[in-house]
């Protein structure tokens, strides 16, 4: 069966440099968890940190969460569905927001649960995901202010997950703008100005994040390394937090090309061959891991000669040329993972998950 294991120094090591930065910046940061998919032992080995905020898009991982901290302070980072708002009453103490109805039913259930709900009022800045217009800015909050139960602590803006729109000092200067505006016109206090994600990070490096930022939600950076502006590493930081293991199941050789009528694979592709390959033979493995768990331009091998030449639903299959390490039946090939790589296989019940401490 193959697993994916969490190299928990590595970890340990990503928070550290993390939390230094943050902190000599006089910033704020709440670790994106969503990532972990809600695995109790992942969960349990994150939160051996001195984490003071924990975000998640998903009820369920935010309860395993109070169920292993119950005094940590959670963040629901995606605007609530009204199915869910119960729940996000129980187990979020803020929540991001951007629908007027929306939080004027959660203040009807923090009432109702004598509680004070607290909110980040999320602004689009032109990623076009979730955020109230400019338009409405003033005429959303001043309805936001006169709710009960429901307390602002800050507002946020999210870039680069839906487009790949990036920050910038004149973005993020902006949504401090916007925050000084509110501040000013309805005497309110707002701590937090959460412009701050993964991709911020490099902005912090160079010297361009505007002072009034001071709240950062980070998952991709802490858990992969990842600079994520720049699409590349985060120097001073560990790569190696997750690694996909898989056995190979067989190895053969065989063509290089398929013969036979060609129609489309399972997924429905019509492929393409060389036919300067015909005749010609290499060494094929197969793996125990496949689509169902992963798509295949998210995991790469660690022998960077070996290259994965498709896949089924649950096998991949893997070139190995002449195989001159000699690979056999039996021994366990590694991947490193991009985001949506480690996100896939955290989430396929058929990878086993372990722990190298």
């Amino acid at each position: 069966m193959a697993f994916v294991t969490l190299n928990a120094k590595s970890l340990r090591h990503n928070f550290n440099y993390l939390n230094t930065l943050f902190k000599k910046k006089d910033i704020q940061w709440s670790i994106v968890s969503k990532l972990l998919c809600g695995n109790r032992e992942y969960l349990e080995e994150l939160l051996k940190n001195p984490i003071q905020q924990i975000c998640d898009s998903r009820i369920s991982n935010l309860k395993a969460i109070k169920q292993i901290q119950p005094q940590i302070e959670t963040i629901y980072i995606r605007p609530p569905a009204k199915r869910v708002i119960k729940s996000v009453i129980q187990y979020a103490d803020i929540s991001m927001n951007t629908e007027i109805e929306t939080i004027k039913l959660l203040s009807a259930e923090a009432a109702k649960n004598q509680k004070t709900h607290k909110i980040i009022i999320m602004i689009e800045l032109g990623e076009l995901r979730e955020g109230i217009m400019y338009e409405s800015f003033v005429a959303f909050f001043d309805q936001v202010f006169k709710l009960p139960n429901i307390k602002v602590v800050g507002i946020g803006a999210n870039l680069s997950c839906l487009y790949g729109v990036l920050p910038n000092h004149d973005k993020l200067i902006q949504l401090c703008l916007y925050e000084q505006l509110i501040e000013a016109k309805f005497n309110q206090t707002i701590e937090y100005v959460s412009g701050g994600s993964s991709v911020t990070i490099p902005l912090v490096f160079d010297g361009f994040l505007p002072k009034g930022v001071n709240h950062f939600r980070v998952g991709e950076s802490l858990f992969l390394g990842t600079d994520v502006y720049n699409n590349t590493s985060l120097k001073n930081m560990k790569t190696d937090v997750f690694l996909l293991h898989s056995e190979i199941i067989e190895l053969i050789e065989k063509p290089m090309i398929p013969s036979g009528e060609m129609g489309t694979n399972v997924e429905g592709h019509a492929m393409e061959f060389n036919n300067d390959l015909k005749g010609r033979t290499t060494y094929r493995a197969i793996i125990d891991v496949g689509l169902l768990d992963v798509d295949e331009p998210h995991i790469m091998p660690l022998d960077s000669s070996l290259k994965i030449v498709g896949g089924s639903s649950d096998m991949f299959v893997i070139d190995l040329l002449d195989n001159p390490k000699n690979y056999k039946v039996g021994d366990l090939l590694e991947f490193r993972m991009d985001y949506m790589g480690v996100l896939r296989v955290l989430n396929s019940k058929y990878i086993e998950k372990r722990i190298n401490r």
